[in-house]
């Protein structure tokens, strides 16, 4: 897959079948679609292309929207490279490009950037500007510039029955295990292990300290989680907790992840970090002993979870 820094940077080398969304967590649904690109183009002898955009639309148009994203752009940029696609065009989102009327876009962009044959796209898409255009309108200037549209029909889209907003909720609501239904893969988180408190150690569970770096990435209801991690090529299993430490006077929400049967330094590493299933609420315990006792409990459920999902 060759990756392309907006349309002005492609360079395709033959005409192309495009398929035009953000594609945040690259879910079942956008399988479907990605699937149905791969093969229009091995059918018709074309290349495939991706059209993206970043940031995304409403974090632009509606700054105070809060938007956050299932993936960070590289993220998402990884997921869409084992798809078999020839190429990802991620374009940037910016107030002049939302400007662009709805025959600019597809003059410029569409056929003569990207030398579209054939466009697939969902039967709501809108495009150009204040989204005005429609699938028609596309079909219409796919008659007057020479590229045919394939309609992804609300029927199909309806039997998905998926998301990004429906992941986004179940997400906010600690629901992972549905996220990942629809997700067909863990949800993950994705940072830099930072130096925290050191409370996790008095207790012996030293856990790593989560830095993620892009603001706009989606963080799961505050709780406790089973999750997994491939550290130095070995997978490895523990629980997290995302909050703010109650008990112990905290106020900053922080990602402290307690792995079982690891000890090794794990400062500055770079990890990713997949989220199976919620354990519990985070809550503030009457003392130290309690709060002592629910994390024994913790490790107790998630290593049977373990045993249950994942023995080998």
């Amino acid at each position: 897959m060759k990756i392309h820094k907006g349309a002005n940077a492609f360079k395709g080398e033959k005409q192309t079948v495009v398929t035009i969304g953000t594609f945040d967590g690259v879910h079942a649904g956008h399988q479907q679609i990605i699937k149905r690109l791969v093969d229009a183009a091995t059918i018709e002898n074309l290349e495939s292309v991706i059209f993206t955009f970043f940031p995304h639309p409403r974090m632009v148009l509606q700054k105070e929207s809060g938007l956050k994203l299932i993936n960070t752009i590289e993220e998402r940029t990884e997921i869409l490279e084992e798809t078999g696609i020839d190429h990802l065009v991620v374009h940037p989102f910016t107030q002049q490009f939302s400007r662009l009327t709805a025959q600019e876009f597809v003059r410029d962009i569409l056929v003569n950037r990207l030398k579209a044959k054939k466009v697939i796209i969902g039967y709501d898409h809108r495009f150009g500007r204040n989204r005005t255009a429609d699938i028609n309108t596309l079909k219409q200037f796919g008659e007057e510039y020479g590229f045919d549209v394939e309609e992804i029909t609300k029927q199909e889209v309806d039997q998905v029955a998926v998301s990004s907003t429906k992941i986004r909720n179940a997400l906010l609501d600690g629901r992972v295990e549905q996220a990942n239904n629809y997700l067909q893969t863990p949800f993950s988180l994705r940072g830099t292990v930072v130096k925290g408190r050191g409370l996790g150690k008095e207790f012996n569970y030293p856990t790593a300290n989560l830095k993620i770096k892009e603001d706009y990435k989606l963080i799961p209801k505050n709780g406790v989680y089973v999750v997994r991690s491939n550290i130095n090529g070995k997978t490895h299993f523990g629980m997290m907790n995302i909050g703010t430490n109650p008990t112990v006077g905290g106020e900053e929400q922080t990602i402290e992840t307690y792995f079982f049967d690891l000890d090794e330094d794990l400062y500055d590493k770079e990890l990713k970090i997949e989220m199976l299933t919620r354990i519990r609420e985070e809550k503030k315990f009457s003392s130290i002993e309690a709060l002592k006792t629910a994390m024994r409990q913790d490790e107790a459920f998630s290593k049977q979870y373990i045993r249950d999902n994942y023995a080998q």
